[in-house]
């Protein structure tokens, strides 16, 4: 078994094909399938049914190696070179959408300054998604809200933050002139996340304890795309608070609610396996970016050293 055979069996996979793995590969056909005709007689099975198209239970074992293999083997590279200079090679991170927003300028600017040679591929999805990758080796980091259960990942605190109200400058609850309270929220409709997910829940959970009951406008699935429509102007949303960094243009204001919630936001790795270079470089810019600039966003809390 070599490289090259682990190379062109990826490719097929990635690639859906003999065919494109040729072409993405800059090979002919020929080449590609005898790589993978000796890959699978060494291993005495078979990866790709050449019925389908498809890849065997098998194949998918040993496409999910050969992606390790692969990522070590760049690791291995960027690690060397780093050792003659500043830290280089690529890192993958995964960061939850609304945290997304807040943090990528920041944690950009601040690998400029202290490792301009990385390459950083940023990749924004759900907790639960990120854990996957994770795993698979699809990332090395993932900015999650925790906890996360799983024992083979490791994950530290990077900063609490609120959940908070965002709302036009002349909304009603923007033009009251004291902290607002829960039963505030109530007496008016609101944006909301989408029934069903973990937010959304979680606010329910908030006003039910209070004994109060939400008044829905419009329900959204995607915080994002939440927090956008109040900064636009079409109402008030429940956010949390990296949803609404200061820098956002527009009329609006952040407003905290005494009760109405919060998270913890976390730092995710792999248990088994070490770091690359590159990956140490951009989870060492992580906490430094959070802690030199979540004490500047309201609503948000870096843990005590």
């Amino acid at each position: 078994m070599d490289l090259r055979q682990l190379q062109a069996f990826l490719a097929v996979v990635e690639h859906g094909g003999f065919t494109a793995a040729a072409r993405a590969t800059h090979t002919v056909q020929s080449n590609i399938s005898t790589h993978v005709a000796r890959l699978e007689r060494e291993l005495n099975t078979v990866l790709i049914d050449r019925a389908t198209g498809a890849t065997t239970q098998e194949g998918q074992a040993v496409a999910a190696r050969a992606r390790q293999i692969q990522n070590e083997l760049a690791a291995l590279e960027a690690e060397v070179a780093s050792l003659q200079g500043s830290p280089r090679g690529t890192a993958r991170i995964g960061v939850i959408g609304t945290t997304a927003r807040w943090i990528t300028p920041i944690l950009v600017q601040q690998l400029a300054v202290t490792a301009p040679d990385v390459r950083l591929v940023i990749v924004d999805a759900t907790t639960t998604s990120q854990v996957i990758r994770l795993l698979d080796g699809d990332l090395d980091l993932g900015i999650v809200a925790l906890p996360v259960e799983d024992p083979d990942i490791v994950t530290t605190p990077l900063f609490t933050e609120e959940n908070v109200l965002v709302a036009p400058t002349d909304h009603p609850l923007s033009k009251l002139d004291r902290p607002l309270e829960l039963s505030d929220l109530a007496r008016h409709e609101l944006l909301l996340a989408a029934p069903g997910t973990s937010f959304r829940e979680e606010v329910d959970a908030v006003f039910a304890a209070a004994g109060l009951h939400l008044r829905v406008r419009v329900e959204v699935d995607g915080l994002r795309l939440l927090a956008s429509l109040a900064f636009s102007g079409f109402g008030a949303a429940i956010v949390p608070a990296t949803g609404a960094p200061e820098w956002v243009a527009g009329d609006w204001m952040k407003h905290s609610v005494a009760g109405l919630g919060q998270r913890t936001v976390g730092l995710a790795t792999r248990r088994r396996g070490r770091l690359s270079v590159a990956a140490e470089a951009v989870a060492a810019a992580v906490r430094t970016s959070v802690l030199t600039e979540a004490k500047q966003q309201q609503g948000l809390h870096p843990p005590s050293p």
